[in-house]
C-alpha cells in the first residue's frame, strides 16, 4: 500500500486550477485515490494538504462527500502523534461554541482568522529571507521598523519616546515637523496597507 507516494498534479479545470483529487472510502476503512488509482492513507492525505493539493473524500457507497469528517480524522492523529497545535483552552471554547447562537459565526471567523495568519506567516518569511539575503541583520531591521512605528504613533499622540540608534532614516531636511510627521504617517499607511493585502 503505497502510504508515502508523492501527490500528483492532476488534470486541469478551465480555470487554470487543478481539479480536486475524488477519494473514495470504503466501508472497510480504506481510502482509494481515483487519481492515482491506488489505496492510500490519512499521512498521504496529510502530504497532499501541505502540499496544496485540493481533495474530496467521497463515501465508496452512498456517494456522500466526507472530506470534513476525514481532515478532522487527519488533525486528530496529528494531535495524537504529540504534535500539539491547539491548545486544551482552544477546544473547550471551540466546543462550547456548538450549539451556541453565534454558532454560524464562529467557521467564516475561524477561516478569515487562519487566512490572516497564513499570508502574515508568509509576508514575515519572505522579509526575513530577503533581509538574510541582503546581508542585514533581519531583527535589527524588524526593531528598527517596530521603533519607527511606534514613534510615529507616539509623535500622532503628541508624546515622544527615546529612539535607539538602529540607524534610523532622517526626516527629509527643511522640512519642518508637521510636513516630517505627515511623511512618517503616509509611510506608516503605505507599510500597514501592505501587511493588510
Amino acid at each position: 500500500m503505497p502510504s508515502k507516494q508523492q501527490p500528483q498534479q492532476g488534470t486541469q479545470q478551465a480555470g487554470g486550477e487543478a481539479a480536486p483529487v475524488i477519494i473514495k472510502k470504503y466501508a472497510n476503512r480504506r481510502l482509494y485515490d481515483t487519481e492515482s488509482s491506488s489505496y492510500i492513507t490519512l499521512d498521504h492525505l496529510s502530504v497532499m494538504t501541505r502540499a496544496g493539493r485540493e481533495f474530496k473524500v467521497v463515501d465508496a457507497k452512498s456517494g456522500d462527500d466526507i472530506t470534513h469528517s476525514v481532515l478532522t480524522q487527519i488533525i486528530v492523529e496529528e494531535e495524537n502523534r504529540g504534535t500539539t497545535l491547539l491548545p486544551v483552552s482552544f477546544l473547550r471554547q471551540l466546543i462550547s461554541m456548538y450549539g451556541d447562537q453565534m454558532q454560524a459565526m464562529v467557521p467564516h471567523y475561524l477561516e478569515a482568522s487562519m487566512e490572516a495568519f497564513r499570508r502574515n506567516q508568509e509576508q514575515v518569511r519572505s522579509t526575513m529571507m530577503g533581509m538574510m539575503a541582503g546581508g542585514s541583520n533581519p531583527f535589527e531591521a524588524l526593531a528598527r521598523q517596530n521603533m519607527a512605528m511606534m514613534k510615529a504613533a507616539a509623535d500622532m499622540w503628541g508624546t515622544g519616546i527615546p529612539q535607539p540608534d538602529l540607524k534610523q532614516e532622517t526626516r527629509p531636511e527643511g522640512g519642518d515637523d508637521v510636513k516630517a510627521l505627515k511623511a512618517e504617517l503616509q509611510a506608516l499607511q503605505a507599510k500597514i496597507d501592505k501587511l493588510a493585502n
